[in-house]
């Protein structure tokens, strides 16, 4: 029998749940009552995000020492994709694995430019026994699909070493397409900076759940960390500090470069941000002609915001704005640049809409649109094409929404990031050891259990382009932290920018999550385990 998975998403339940054909269930499980070990093989399309639609039927298919990945001759990202797919079963399974143009290989990818209905980076995955094929419009689609084949193997697949398993996927079709075209993390590395490497496995962990955004805060008043070189004080000097007084750190260009070709491979964009008027002081320390009585401030390692600014009077600041955009927008070759906007208390609303009026033009005169926190849509107007990023409160007042309202209903794009839910440094509960709470605890269920497409009174769905999960960085200084704080409230908030409305419930989504922690571990990121969810037994 053929059974769609949105219809509703009991399916996933029922199945985790024990239910019977004749829909009889066994008693719910506890807070740790998935069995210690997975199943053989995963039953079609209980990953996270959620597929859109569901197809199970017919027995699975078998990754053998024998398989072969097929690709199209003269296809160099298609096989790009194949090899990256190669490379992440190879060490877990043993196998060779030799990508090859052989229209008779049993794991094959394809493009089918006729394919509009998958778009830009949907997908179809059809599973049978000796042939498993991945079917996409795009590149950026294929890699889509190979992260659904990643999660629909055991998660010992993302081991580093061999193990002794069968390796099999469900058989059945899923076909994928995702709700929302911009679906972000930001990382901070402002606050406390984060090495290449660092940063290169955080873009590792958002691609296996399908973010196509990392959004990178480059500058604040703690610290200033990308070169540029026609102000090298900004990071001989302005790069030398970090909150609670660490060595600081910055990228040059080509590490920077490194990081925007890292993920590009991943097919995700980067979005840098450069903050101004406001989160300035590391610029101010640098060139402190920047400041209105022109006096270089001490460096600054707290973590308190809203006392820096740019000096609006003096043409320094728009000389300086070309010089940072200019070089910014050469290093990106992404369509968005941040430009902050946000926090900006010491500055006048007067200083703030003619600061702004005069740095928006800089990012699009260098070919790129203009990305900036919501409060650009209260003291200044967004420049056509812009991109508004909402990080308000359910409690923020009612005229700062009907701001964003307004500027939705004049053509921009909204991006929605409520820090009360989507920020992944506020603390879980009030016992969380790390992050903070100035917008409330953010559990696990409070970061799934909304929509993204209704959230903000006044905002039409056509409007919003999508979700963004940030990650600052005030209480976090490790790696080890970072995925603490991100998991596994992460993959939630992809599923949200991924997935139907209409399929998703937290019920059946808090199982997919428990079962989740296998893969976690594989890949060595150390979670938190929120009481919600019911996690295996150790």
């Amino acid at each position: 029998m053929r059974r769609r998975l949105l219809a509703p998403a009991l399916l996933l339940l029922a199945t985790a749940l024990g239910c019977t054909e004749a829909g009889t269930a066994a008693p719910a499980p506890g807070p740790a009552a998935l069995p210690a070990a997975e199943p053989d093989v995963r039953p079609l399309g209980r990953i996270i995000p959620l597929p859109a639609s569901v197809e199970p039927g017919g027995a699975p298919y078998t990754l053998t020492a024998a398989t072969r990945i097929g690709v199209p001759a003269g296809a160099p990202a298609v096989r790009a994709v194949a090899e990256r797919l190669a490379g992440l079963l190879r060490p877990a399974t043993g196998f060779r694995l030799p990508v090859v143009t052989d229209p008779a290989a049993d794991l094959v990818l394809r493009l089918d430019p006729s394919a509009g209905a998958l778009g830009d980076e949907g997908y179809a995955l059809r599973s049978a026994p000796g042939r498993l094929t991945l079917t996409a419009r795009t590149p950026a689609g294929l890699f889509r699909g190979v992260q659904t084949v990643r999660q629909q193997l055991p998660a010992a697949i993302e081991r580093t070493t061999v193990q002794r398993r069968a390796w099999r996927i469900a058989g059945g079709t899923v076909t994928d397409t995702p709700r929302f075209p911009y679906r972000g993390a930001m990382l901070d590395v402002a606050r406390h900076f984060f090495t290449v490497e660092e940063v290169k496995a955080y873009i590792d962990r958002i691609a296996l759940y399908k973010y196509n955004v990392l959004h990178l805060h480059l500058t604040d008043d703690q610290g200033w960390r990308i070169a540029i070189r026609s102000r090298p004080e900004l990071t001989s000097t302005g790069a030398a500090t970090e909150v609670g007084g660490g060595p600081g750190g910055f990228y040059t260009q080509e590490q920077y470069k490194e990081i925007v070709r890292y993920a590009a491979a991943a097919h995700i964009e980067v979005v840098p941000e450069i903050d101004m008027p406001g989160h300035t002081h590391a610029a101010l320390v640098s060139y402190p002609e920047l400041n209105c009585d022109g006096r270089r401030p001490e460096p600054y390692t707290g973590i308190e915001v809203g006392f820096s600014t740019l000096c609006a009077e003096k043409e320094v600041t728009y000389a300086f704005a070309e010089d940072v955009l200019r070089e910014i927008a050469a290093l990106t070759p992404g369509r968005y640049v941040h430009i902050g906007g946000d926090e900006a208390k010491s500055t006048s609303p007067a200083d703030y809409r003619t600061l702004m009026d005069r740095v928006q033009p800089l990012v699009t005169r260098h070919g790129k649109q203009v990305m900036a926190w919501h409060q650009l849509t209260g003291d200044a107007t967004p420049v056509p094409g812009a991109l508004i990023q909402y990080w308000g409160l359910d409690r923020t007042p009612a005229e700062e929404k009907e701001e964003v309202a307004r500027a939705a209903r004049a053509g921009a794009g909204i991006v929605v990031s409520p820090a009360d839910r989507a920020y992944l440094d506020m603390k879980y509960d009030a016992d969380t050891p790390l992050g903070l709470k100035w917008a409330g605890t953010v559990s696990v269920r409070r970061a799934y259990d909304w929509d993204p497409g209704t959230h903000l009174p006044g905002v039409p769905e056509s409007a919003v382009r999508g979700v963004e999960a940030p990650l600052w960085t005030e209480t976090l200084s490790t790696p080890e932290q970072l995925d603490t704080m991100a998991f596994p409230r992460l993959p939630g908030l992809a599923e949200l920018g991924w997935s139907p409305a209409a399929g998703r419930d937290w019920d059946t989504y808090r199982i997919r999550l428990g079962e989740q922690a296998h893969r976690f571990d594989a890949l060595g990121i150390g979670w938190y385990r929120s009481p919600e969810v019911p996690w295996p037994a150790r």
